[in-house]
Order: structure tokens, then sequence, then C-alpha cells
């Protein structure tokens, strides 16, 4: 009777309003990520750079996230999801509004540079909260809600982001950015807690992430700070993960930061009209990151005897459409470029989901943050590497051959998956 009182005077789905408060953060974080892409005409004028500048500064940010990934995984094992999501959370708004008020090049890569440090611990963390908040059964699905997130960003921040830079300037983009990233610095204060902090988490929905084996919390008096890094790095399933992430972030940053420019260069267009069909891949991968890499992958999970064959399906798969970007060498009008891209964020959405998830699976106790951190180190390095290598490709007007390195960083990515992760089974902890 007093186990029924509880469930109902309770919210008994606490759970998703972490995942839902997890993706609103992703949702900013790539408002912030995308604005570049968006003002490199206007930043072209004001200060006159370059395609291959344009690349260095739109890798700027990646530079001292990629740096800060395994640092953040330690700090996120041992201070907490919550201390370190609230520093980081005020630098990255703080960095948004440098950004606005940049009076040359220098200062606004130093602005940028400052971006990637408070945005550094966001996956790492969002991975770690997961695992603590969603029964694996469910694990692919919240995840999704912040996967979703960073493509939905971009579907309807590059024309809203598009139109600020038209009627108020580049500069009102990034303070705009700014103003909504403080704003969850607020949110994420006053709502994130661990399920053992929260006071309003029921017993049922407690004893569901339990038996659904959610990622248990060790006593702060264990002082439990996970598995080394020296030994995690030389685990196969840390390689195949990081690998086959790796690929894939190096086509998402490809697009994230050269669609938009892409279209204008090539097909001739104007920036709002840009704008509006770089909507339309993002869209896609939005629908297929939640309907396919989250619920559907899901639903699989709970009807399958082997679990691990559903998500390396996924994952390869996923990674195999991606390839579609190739075609993107072929097409001769903005539509045909769009069919294209959107082929090709379609299968990379389904599978990235399950990619983000993967630390919560094989990682030992208290090692979440540094699998995450690991991964994302190197898909960051990758991040890094793809608008500077575009760069140089659209100085040449040859987007194509960038398109084709970008289809073998896929193929590198897909056998490590296929060779590498294997059954997706936690790895034993050092003796």
């Amino acid at each position: 009777m007093h186990e029924a009182y509880e469930t109902q005077a309770h919210a008994p789905h606490r759970r998703w309003r972490i995942a839902v408060l997890l993706g609103i953060g992703v949702l900013i974080n790539f408002f912030d990520r995308v604005n570049v892409s968006v003002a490199f005409n206007a930043l072209h004028v004001q200060w006159g750079i370059s395609a291959v500048a344009f690349g260095y500064l739109s890798s700027a940010y990646n530079w001292t996230y990629a740096a800060l990934q395994m640092p953040v995984g330690v700090m996120l094992d041992r201070w907490g999801v919550r201390r370190v999501g609230r520093v980081a959370t005020l630098i990255w708004s703080i960095a948004s509004f440098a950004s606005g008020l940049a009076t040359g090049v220098w200062s606004f890569f130093a602005a940028r540079l400052l971006l990637g440090v408070g945005e550094a611990p966001t996956f790492p963390a969002n991975a770690k909260a997961i695992g603590y908040w969603f029964p694996e059964d469910e694990r692919s699905f919240s995840t999704s809600f912040n996967d979703a997130a960073a493509k939905f960003a971009s579907a309807i921040g590059v024309p809203i982001l598009g139109v600020l830079v038209l009627w108020l300037g580049w500069r009102w983009s990034f303070i705009f950015t700014g103003f909504v990233s403080f704003l969850y610095f607020l949110l994420f204060w006053r709502i994130y807690r661990n399920p053992s902090e929260d006071p309003r988490l029921s017993a049922a929905e407690r004893r569901r992430m339990g038996e659904g084996h959610a990622q248990p919390e060790s006593a702060p008096e264990h002082h439990e700070h996970g598995a080394p890094l020296l030994y995690l790095i030389r685990q196969p399933q840390v390689l195949g993960a990081t690998i086959g992430f790796a690929a894939y972030n190096y086509v998402f940053y490809l697009v994230l930061t050269w669609l938009p420019t892409y279209l204008t260069m090539t097909m001739h267009i104007r920036l709002l009209d840009s704008a509006l069909y770089t909507a339309v891949p993002w869209l896609v991968a939005t629908f297929t990151d939640l309907f396919i890499g989250g619920w559907m992958v899901d639903a699989l999970v709970r009807r399958v005897q082997r679990p691990w064959l559903v998500r390396q399906a996924v994952l390869v798969g996923g990674l195999g459409f991606g390839m579609g970007i190739y075609g993107a060498k072929f097409a001769h009008t903005p539509w045909g470029a769009v069919a294209w891209i959107s082929t090709c964020l379609a299968g990379l959405g389904a599978m990235a989901p399950v990619g983000w998830s993967v630390p919560s699976f094989i990682a030992p106790r208290e090692s979440v943050g540094r699998v995450g951190g690991i991964m994302n180190f190197a898909t960051q390095l990758a991040a890094i590497s793809a608008p500077i290598v575009m760069g140089y490709f659209a100085r040449a007007h040859d987007f194509g051959a960038g398109f084709t390195v970008a289809a073998v960083v896929l193929a590198v990515g897909i056998a490590g998956y296929a060779l590498l992760l294997g059954k997706l089974a936690v790895i034993p902890e050092p003796s």
C-alpha cells in the first residue's frame, strides 16, 4: 500500500526527464557549433578569410574539445556529472558571447577554443548519466534523444541562424546562442541529479532501473575511480568502438561545417536557400536517429536472444549507408546533392545512438567516463581533420575528392566495428 502511494506521489518516469534535459543541452551545443558555417560569407566579407582559413577556424573548437576528452573522462568518474556539468555549461555560454564580441580573427579563434573547453564534457557526461539512469533495454532510445538533438539542431539552427545573420549580422547569431546557452546553464543547475540524489525518484522506478542493469553508482567513501586509462586503451572493444565512431564523426563534421558552403559554391544558390536545402538531410537524420537507432533498436533488443548482434548490425549498416556521401560527387543539382547527403545522414543517424551508448555497455565499473573520453578524443581528432581537409579541396573547387576521402574513412570504420568490437561484453576489471 505504501509503495503504491509512493509511486503515485512521485513522477514514475523521472529518467525520461533526464533524457530530455540532456537532449536540450546537445541541441544548444550544436547551435553553437554550426554557427560558424552559417556565418562563413559574413566572416569572409569582414575579415577576408579564405576557404582554407575557414577550415581551420571551423575546427578550432575541436582542438580543445579533443585535448580535454580523456582528462574530462577522469574528472567525470571522480567528481560526477552534476558538478562537472554545471561548470562546463557556464563556460560554453561565456564562450558563445565572446564569439559575438570578437574584434578580429584571433580573438574569434580564442573564443572558439574556449567553447571547446566548455562543451568537452557533454557527450562523456551524457553517456555516464544515461548509464546511471536507464536500463540496458532503454539505453539506445534514451541516447537517441541526445544524438537526434544534434541533427535537429542543424535542421532548425541553420535556417534560424541564417535569418539572424541576414537581418541583424553575424555577431547577433552568436549572442543569441550565448543567451540560450546561459538559460540552459540555469536549467541544468536546477534539474540534474544522479539517481541516488533525486528525492522524487520512486521505489518502483528505482527497482525498474536496477532490474534492467542500469550502471550502479559507487559510494563516495569507497573511492572507486575506475580502470586505468592505459589498460582501457589496450582493449580491443575500446579500439573497435573508437575507430568506428571516429569514422562517423569525420563525416558528421564534414557535413556539419561544409554543407551550406558546398551548396552555395557548387550549386550557386543564395545563403538562405542553402540553409533551407541544408535542413532536409538533417531532418532525415533526426528521424532515423530517434526511430531506428533509438526506438527500433530497443524494441528488437527486447525480442531477440543476441542483442549485441542487433547493435552490431545497426553500427555496420549505418556506416554503410553513410557511404552514400560518395554519390554527392556526381550531383549536378541542389536536390541531387541533398538526396545523396540525406542517404548518408540517414545511415549515420541510425547508428549514432548505438555508437554513443557503447561505453555504457563495455566499460568496467566507474569507467564509463574514461571509455567515453578515449572514444571521444579520437572522434574529435577526426572532427578536426574533416573541415581542414575539405578546406584544401574546396580551394580547388574539388568537393568530390573530399567526398571520396570520406567514403574511405567510413570503410575503415566498418572494419573497426566488425573486427574489434565483438559482442559488446563488459571489459574485465584489471587484476
